[in-house]
Formats: structure tokens, C-alpha cells, sequence
């Protein structure tokens, strides 16, 4: 069973930049992606970014379109957020989950249904 450990969560201030990471333990096959979610208090699960691992596939809801960037680091096992110009409605905890790319492909890379691995996840704050 793969275990995935986000980090990087803090208390930023809007226009401010952060980066995310999602490390993920023992062999990933290629054949996996890994997408990121968040939750705001009161709100449903949002899902905001993918990445498949055989083609480098990228995908991103509107609201981080332009501002986030999902990206790999084989020799690391790790999957990054990198976000900028955050804004207050960002705040969230963050998580990061992987999946099958074929069934998170099938399923919308964007939704949880498709994943079926997920970290306990790291707080975005931003506040001024």
C-alpha cells in the first residue's frame, strides 16, 4: 500500500507564493497519477490539480489555472504544488491522492472517485 505525506502548508499572506509536496513512499509505477484536492471549512472537496505519470499529462480546475503548476520529481518520489498569487479563498487543507491513470482519466482527473490512495493533508492559510 502506498502511503503519500503532504507538507509545505502554511500561513501566507494573498499574493504571496507557496509550494506544496506530496511524497509518496515505496514503487510508483508509471502506469499511476497523482492529483491534488483541498477543503475549506464548510465546503466540499475540491479538486484542483492532476499529473500522470506515463506522459506528464497536467490538469487544473479554473480556479488555479495560471497560478498553479503540478510537477514530478522521479528520483524523489515526489509530486509538487507550486502556487502563486494566492488568494484568501485558497485557504484549505490540501491533499494530495493517486490513482490508476486509467481510472482517474476515465473518472475526471479532477474528482475523487478515481483515486483510491490519499494523504491526511497539510493547512494553506492565507491571511493577511
Amino acid at each position: 500500500q502506498v502511503q503519500l505525506v503532504e507538507s509545505g502548508g502554511a500561513l501566507v499572506q494573498p499574493g504571496g507564493s507557496l509550494r506544496l509536496s506530496c511524497s509518496a513512499s515505496g514503487f510508483i509505477s508509471e502506469y499511476r497519477a497523482i492529483g491534488w484536492f483541498r477543503q475549506a471549512p464548510g465546503k466540499e472537496r475540491e479538486g484542483i490539480s492532476c499529473i500522470t505519470f506515463n506522459d506528464g499529462g497536467t490538469y487544473y480546475a479554473d480556479s488555479v489555472k495560471d497560478r498553479f503548476t503540478i510537477s514530478r520529481d522521479n528520483a524523489k518520489n515526489t509530486v509538487y504544488l507550486q502556487m502563486h498569487s494566492l488568494k484568501l479563498e485558497d485557504t484549505a487543507v490540501y491533499y494530495c491522492a493517486m490513482g490508476y491513470s486509467a481510472v482517474v482519466l476515465t473518472k475526471g482527473p479532477l474528482v475523487a472517485p478515481g483515486y483510491d490512495s490519499w494523504g491526511r493533508g497539510t493547512q494553506v492559510t492565507v491571511s493577511s
